[in-house]
């Protein structure tokens, strides 16, 4: 640290003579309290900086520590997830050739039936697993979201009759992104299937899409009870669910997707009631898009 010392000398009267010793004492003394001060300043200032990089530094390992515990995780999930869904394939089999043999049984059906849900709902755990720790990059390609869209609404069609969901979908002309179908499929697909599952007694489903900028937004919000603030935050976390038979991946899912485009998922509840969930995706590959429609 540099110290600057004024030394102010005044004009001596030789008549009357003064202790020049005691002169340089005294300014010399000033000019250390003045140092001795800035330097306690300057170690306050970086007393305090030294704190703050060190709590960043200590959140920072526990991400690191967190993001590591998670990839094992990953990995071990992986592999049991294809054990399990290898195990399923002899066994559901196996129930189908018992279903036909007890045609004529309703009793045994009707287990037979439960046994069924039961398979369908752990191959649904195993497949989000799979898509969880499915760590690949996206193959990119020109996708018409409206067009996606229809096609998802249209296979869900008989469950949105059976629980009394009206759909509205308002996408402009022009929904086209670069991005992976398969993918943005399953991201899209998890959204719709959540709204749904927040409607058990029925409810509206609304889809609409629009360009912001360099960016296309994609909201699903449903009409249901809406989200409790404290699990807001929670929502996209992996295993956080408040489904009694919700693997806590679907939301995750989504994340990790839009993420792996470049973009983002935020969730909000609406005024009116009801959740809303919005997929931003970036469109800076717009040039890359067009030389993609340009070939085709």
């Amino acid at each position: 640290m540099t110290v600057d010392i004024n030394w102010n000398v005044e004009m001596i009267d030789t008549a009357n003579p003064v202790d020049l010793a005691a002169i340089d004492l005294e300014t010399i003394l000033a000019a250390w309290q003045t140092a001795t001060e800035r330097l306690q300043k300057t170690h306050e200032v970086l007393s305090l900086e030294v704190r703050r990089l060190s709590d960043e530094l200590a959140v920072k390992n526990r991400e690191l520590a967190r993001q590591n515990r998670l990839a094992d995780l990953g990995r071990a999930a992986a592999h049991v997830a294809h054990e399990v869904r290898n195990s399923l394939v002899p066994l559901t089999l196996d129930l189908s050739v018992l279903k036909r043999r007890v045609a004529s049984e309703p009793a045994n059906l009707e287990l037979i039936s439960h046994l069924e849900t039961g398979f369908t709902e752990v191959e649904a755990a195993v497949n989000d697993m799979l898509h969880f720790t499915a760590d690949r990059d996206p193959k990119r390609q020109p996708i018409d979201l409206a067009q996606l869209l229809v096609e998802i609404c249209q296979a869900l069609q008989p469950q949105f009759s059976a629980q009394q969901i009206e759909i509205e979908i308002d996408m402009p002309l022009d929904s086209m992104v670069l991005a992976d179908r398969e993918m943005l499929r399953r991201a899209v697909l998890n959204l719709v299937l959540n709204a749904v599952d927040a409607m058990p007694q029925g409810g509206e489903l609304t889809i609409c899409g629009c360009t912001t900028g360099a960016h296309f937004e994609l909201e699903i919000a449903d009409s249901g009870p809406g989200i409790p603030e404290d699990e807001l935050r929670q929502l996209f976390e992996p295993f956080f669910t408040t489904k009694s038979n919700g693997s806590g991946l679907g939301l995750a899912i989504v994340n990790r997707i839009a993420a792996a485009h470049g973009g983002d998922v935020t969730v909000l509840n609406c005024p009116q009631g009801g959740a809303a969930f919005t997929v931003c995706l970036p469109l800076e590959n717009s040039g890359s898009l067009h030389s993609f429609q340009k070939a085709a």
